[in-house]
């Protein structure tokens, strides 16, 4: 869960300020703060103060209108429109986004020799190869040892919910599966799509002395990562 997404399900809290975001969502035009205000049955400035709350935490936009026949002397009015933020709260963090996405990627490219399981496997493996690579680009980190390979990746794996516990310097298992309770409903695809995707990661990042390995638990996600055979 994002610090983004805390602190706008705290500015929704304010039930006033709720109806407020929701009459400007269904609106089909921005809506001034004189608007805002006669809908909510509350005074101007009291509008103002709850609008740029709304603002302040990234679920409306803020911008001044055009002047309309009545107002043709003076500043434009502010005008607030919803933003494409979208705001979802989940505990423990669920990832049902990135696995659609492989999942209409692999319906998209599949191959004519393939399974569909097989098609969101080796989709997997690409997405998680490109984002260990992109990682690996940004960081520069050089020859990466067991463990500092494993502090790099567990900060990715925190990022997507998989909560992360360092067992031993050289281990780590996940208490959580982002994809639950999905997994639930067919563990052999989406298992193998969450292996597929942290071993690509891993083998993109450079981190060729970890390894991504099915070792199911009940309640926790089914990968575990470690050192290889042959890690010094």
């Amino acid at each position: 869960m994002t610090r983004d997404a805390v602190q706008a399900v705290a500015a929704l809290g304010d039930e006033l300020r709720r109806r407020m975001y929701e009459f400007i969502r269904r609106s089909p035009v921005p809506v001034t703060r004189d608007e805002a205000a006669q809908n909510a049955g509350i005074s101007r400035k009291l509008a103002a103060f709850h609008l740029d709350k709304l603002v302040d935490v990234g679920l409306l936009s803020a911008e001044y209108g055009k002047p309309d026949a009545v107002r043709r002397v003076g500043r434009a009015p502010k005008v607030y429109r919803p933003t494409d933020l979208e705001v979802r709260i989940s505990i423990p963090q669920r990832e049902h986004g990135l696995l659609a996405e492989i999942l209409m990627d692999a319906i998209r490219t599949q191959r004519p020799e393939e399974s569909g399981p097989q098609a969101a496997v080796r989709v997997a493996s690409h997405r998680g190869h490109a984002l260990g690579h992109a990682e690996r680009e940004r960081l520069k980190p050089g020859r990466l040892g067991a463990e500092r390979a494993l502090t790099y990746v567990g900060h990715m794996l925190e990022g997507h919910g998989f909560e992360p516990v360092r067992v031993t310097p050289t281990r780590i298992q996940l208490n959580n599966c982002p994809f639950h309770p999905l997994a639930a409903k067919d563990p052999d695809l989406v298992c193998g799509i969450n292996h597929a995707f942290l071993a690509a990661y891993c083998d993109g990042l450079g981190a060729t002395t970890i390894t991504a390995a099915l070792v199911p638990r009940p309640g926790a996600c089914c990968v575990e990562l470690g050192t290889t055979a042959a890690s010094p």
